[in-house]
């Protein structure tokens, strides 16, 4: 199937198609999902029902990474973090009656400025985000722009230089774990030299680099003791082995892949086209078959088993989320009126 986002039309015309085992895998995993397209700034939620994808578009500015927890979602945008907190008292009421199981109202913001936020996760009660531009890990504090909380140890000092483009983060046991970077440089945007070859995953706190050689890593994730990353400048999704830095590719995919989430053995993965600065990596050679959107890959056998394509409009995916046990969610942005002319107010009984 194909359609026109009329929530995305005011901006641009996004046009979507997607498989038909999509809506009928969500429906079976009681999952929705989260995408962000920080190229037009929107976050898209994707849920099934009757058979049928639906979606909607909300607007922010440059969202990037997200970050869910069942009473919150976080979103990471050019300037700030915005909070969703999710109201189920006021899902049961929200026209169609009885159609939506969580209700994420936007409430709260906190600016910390441009520093290229990229994966964010929830620490406790935490939020960590990777901040790309300070070549660090910070959380928030309402005193501050944010608090650094951990870099790379070849990174010699905190400056806002992009020195290796820090970007993915792993959290296991609910600490911070796994990193990826695309070099291990200590220069202004010295990743850029070694780009192709120079991408590594590093271990937190330690620092020790668990594997080097890879093309544009990102979104390390830890499931039933395995290692993935998403070695995107390859186009693979590969799994790794800590002690000897060894990987061996799970699948090959149609797109620079950044964004994963991995749900009852299932790695969701975000697609994007790639931009004419990452012609020397391997996928160059493939910029013609590339697609943006989202792969479904199962994990024991490699293979695909659903796709959603966005075939105009969009051209890069940076995240996906997987809300687990919420299978038709209501969202409402900061900017509601423009993205379903539906604001919400969330009020106090009494």
């Amino acid at each position: 199937m194909s359609s026109s986002s009329q929530h995305a039309a005011e901006y641009r015309d996004v046009r979507l198609s997607y498989s038909p085992s999509l809506p009928k895998l969500l429906t079976q995993l009681r999952i929705s999902l989260l995408i962000t397209t920080y190229q037009t700034g929107h976050l898209i939620v994707l849920h099934a029902r009757q058979n049928q994808l639906k979606y909607t578009f909300h607007q922010f500015e440059r969202a990037m990474g997200v970050a869910y927890r069942p009473d919150c979602i976080a979103v990471c945008t050019a300037r700030e973090v915005w909070f969703a907190r999710n109201a189920p008292e006021l899902a049961a009421n929200i026209e169609p009656l009885g159609r939506h199981d969580a209700c994420y109202l936007a409430r709260t913001t906190h600016f910390t400025g441009d520093i290229s936020a990229h994966e964010s996760a929830w620490v406790g009660n935490e939020l960590w985000i990777v901040n790309s531009l300070f070549s660090c890990l910070c959380s928030l504090h309402p005193y501050y722009s944010f608090v650094p909380r951990w870099r790379p140890p070849f990174i010699s000092t905190l400056v806002p230089e992009d020195r290796c483009h820090l970007n993915g983060l792993a959290i296991v046991n609910g600490q911070p774990k796994y990193v990826t970077a695309l070099g291990e440089t200590d220069t202004h945007q010295g990743f850029r030299d070694v780009r192709e070859t120079g991408g590594c995953i590093m271990e937190v706190p330690s620092g020790r680099v668990v594997s080097r050689g890879l093309a544009g890593p990102h979104s390390p994730r830890v499931y039933n003791g395995g290692l993935f990353v998403l070695n995107a400048g390859h186009g693979r999704l590969e799994t790794v082995d800590p002690s000897t830095g060894s990987r061996k590719t799970i699948a090959d995919l149609q797109g620079f892949s950044r964004g994963m989430a991995i749900h009852r053995g299932l790695a969701f993965i975000g697609l994007s086209k790639i931009r004419s600065t990452w012609s020397g990596i391997p996928l160059a050679d493939r910029r013609e078959e590339l697609k943006c959107g989202l792969a479904v890959v199962d994990l024991h056998t490699g293979n695909h088993i659903a796709q959603f394509d966005i075939t105009a409009g969009v051209d890069e995916v940076f995240n996906v989320t997987v809300l687990p046990g919420i299978t038709a969610p209501f969202f409402s942005g900061p900017l509601a009126e423009q993205d379903s002319g539906q604001p919400m107010w969330a009020i106090p009984p009494g």
